[in-house]
């Protein structure tokens, strides 16, 4: 009897998964419909770094409609953000309490903004200085291919996106009672490694001060999720 009950619950909870991964697909898909009216204008701003139009290239015939889905399909996630991430914290819902419950749903516009935030660093700061060190390596000129400019630019927003929600991210586990300040504390050796080679495989160039440049912000952020943990830990208690 209890082997049915578990296998039942095990496919209400696969079902429920189901379900709202499905929901947070149709969002992702309606707003990326949305951004194509964007889809030009976000272009525009996208190449600023490199210095506009005139200075990339498109070669295959099928390029340019490719880099504006990819565009769209970023915009769209940025616009749909707070669905997706509704209903990815509202699977673990029947595991917390209401005050939890509360708590998760009134964080989701922040985890929206922290995203900005790591897209505005990449576009202001990454980018500027990534963009010229990266065409003029060794003096010889580049005319860089539209198709693979873009997709360069549009991974290192999103991943540094994601990364900028790192103190928020924690502050909720935190608060859930699933890591603790001290435990982040005492681990920060661990945690200057992981940054590195996070900042690493991030970093659009191999030299130290892109890497560098990276890896503050994360260091600074690690330091801020600590703190975040901390509260989190006093207010659970």
């Amino acid at each position: 009897m209890s082997n049915s009950s578990n296998a039942m619950s095990f496919l209400d909870h696969f079902n429920d998964l189901r379900k709202r991964l499905f929901r947070a697909l149709i969002a992702l898909a309606i707003a990326t419909m949305a951004s194509f009216s964007l889809g030009d204008r976000l272009l525009q701003l996208l190449l600023v770094p490199i210095g506009g139009m005139e200075n990339i290239q498109s070669i295959e015939i099928t390029e340019n409609i490719s880099v504006f889905m990819r565009i769209s399909l970023l915009a769209g996630f940025i616009i749909a953000l707070p669905v997706i991430t509704y209903q990815i914290m509202a699977f673990v819902f029947p595991g917390l309490k209401s005050s939890e419950k509360r708590f998760i749903i009134v964080s989701i516009p922040f985890i929206t903004i922290m995203f900005l935030g790591g897209v505005a660093f990449a576009y202001f700061i990454m980018l500027p200085a990534a963009v010229p060190f990266l065409v003029g390596f060794l003096g010889i000129p580049t005319t860089p291919r539209l198709a693979n400019y873009i997709q360069f630019v549009t991974s290192l927003i999103f991943w540094i996106g994601i990364s900028f929600q790192m103190p928020l991210v924690v502050y909720i586990f935190a608060r859930i009672g699933l890591i603790t300040a001290g435990a982040l504390a005492k681990q920060w050796r661990l945690a200057i490694v992981g940054i590195a080679i996070l900042a690493a495989v991030i970093s659009p160039t191999v030299d130290p001060i892109n890497m560098g440049l990276l890896m503050l912000p994360l260091l600074v952020l690690y330091a801020l999720s600590i703190i975040m943990a901390l509260v989190a830990g006093r207010k659970r208690s």
